[in-house]
């Protein structure tokens, strides 16, 4: 074997090793949010360098709670994390260029056909996520970048390695070589997985009977925005604060889900802000009632308003801090054909009325919340388990039926 064979290898080995860190990394938080509790995410370069987020804002967290991040989210709670599968493969990179190395054997295109096919497999994946993080999760994450990086590093050592390696000695042999590879890597993949499935906690039944109802389902104050009308759907209520980031990231996801597409979708806002909502004595998102006076004072536009409010959240959220002036300056600027309702007396009396429906069903002062059937999604369950619990929910009702 060449000493330059030899230096690629070891590159190889190196980022083998990056990857398996970051999706290492990453398959533990994920796993970690399988008790339903909340815990800090790590959103790091050099992983134990910096704080992990606890705030839920960061781009590992949305990366983390957007559906894209695991697969079979309505067989299993959460879903398998595709950053376990990654992890395995990156292993298995590890493993095959220590055999490589130490061997000592010169380096055949036997051994490096099946190389690039290895390596060219989590490119492939990282280019795909990398395109889904930026048109539909909006935000990409440094333990992601992180693996994409390395992902690229096994396959150029690989084209490099292959360039260098000498001919098989016969066709026969390396199919059969190729063949053998494969069934290895496949194992490695397959074995962490399915111990994944045999150890995850399981989900408690218990919690799919809800957690409470409501007390007073019907809309007797006229507060209820329709965003998705379904002949024939579940009706659901989902409780929202415009300008809260979960919020936005909860009604991405159901929206993914597919599960939307089977409820009568109604959307109660909750401002959390001390300048209309007296039961806060901080102002968690300010200018939530700024904009939330806007969204019920666009009437049939108000679901094209809320998804505005949602494109244009940070910048909301840093006009909120200037005061509710800079708020409505905003989207007066941007809906001026509803300017002139703002502040009218008869919106800010049904934002009222709309936060003291939220008072007489009695419900925490919390966002999002979702009521199917009069029922609440726990909160645990309004992230990762948000599919599975909503397919039984539905399953229940007899309407499952779709969604991932």
């Amino acid at each position: 074997m060449s000493p330059q064979v030899r230096i690629l290898l070891w590159i190889l080995i190196v980022f083998s090793l990056l990857g398996a860190l970051f999706a290492g990394i990453s398959t533990y938080d994920f796993v970690a949010h399988l008790d339903r509790q909340v815990h800090a995410i790590t959103c790091a370069f050099v992983p134990g360098l910096a704080a992990r987020d606890a705030s839920g804002t960061s781009g590992c967290h949305a990366a983390m709670m957007s559906p894209y991040s695991s697969v079979l989210r309505t067989s299993t709670w959460g879903g398998i994390p595709i950053s376990l599968p990654g992890l395995a493969v990156f292993a298995f990179l590890l493993a095959f260029a220590l055999h490589l190395l130490l061997s000592g054997q010169p380096l055949e295109r036997a051994d490096t056909w099946f190389l690039l096919a290895a390596t060219l497999l989590p490119v492939v994946v990282s280019a795909v996520y990398f395109a889904i993080a930026v048109t539909k999760v909006g935000a990409v994450c440094k333990l992601c970048i992180g693996i994409y990086v390395a992902s690229l590093g096994v396959l150029v050592a690989a084209v490099l390695l292959h360039w260098r390696a000498v001919r098989p000695r016969g066709q026969g042999a390396t199919w059969g070589r190729f063949l053998a590879y494969a069934v290895q890597g496949v194992a490695f993949v397959l074995v962490p997985v399915l111990l994944y499935l045999a150890l995850k906690p399981a989900y408690p039944q218990a919690a799919l009977a809800g957690c409470g109802s409501l007390l007073h389902p019907e809309d007797k104050y006229d507060v209820r925005i329709a965003v998705a009308s379904r002949a024939g759907g579940i009706p659901a209520i989902e409780v929202m604060d415009p300008l809260c980031a979960a919020c936005k990231g909860f009604t991405q996801r159901l929206s993914a889900s597919g599960f939307e597409q089977q409820l009568e979708l109604e959307v109660v806002l909750f401002p959390l802000d001390k300048e209309c909502n007296w039961m806060v004595s901080e102002s968690l998102h300010p200018g939530a009632c700024a904009v939330s006076e806007t969204i019920l004072a666009a009437g049939p536009q108000a679901p094209a308003v809320l998804a505005w409010v949602f494109d244009h959240q940070e910048e909301l959220r840093r006009l909120g801090d200037l005061g509710a002036a800079a708020v409505q300056a905003r989207v007066k600027q941007e809906f001026p054909e509803i300017a002139s309702n703002l502040g009218k007396p008869a919106t800010k009396s049904r934002l009222n009325r709309s936060l003291r429906w939220v008072v007489s069903n009695s419900l925490p002062v919390l966002t999002p919340q979702l009521y199917v059937g009069g029922e609440k999604v726990c909160d645990e369950d309004t992230d990762l388990g948000l599919e599975y619990v909503l397919s039984r929910l539905l399953e229940r009702r007899g309407t499952a039926g779709g969604g991932r």
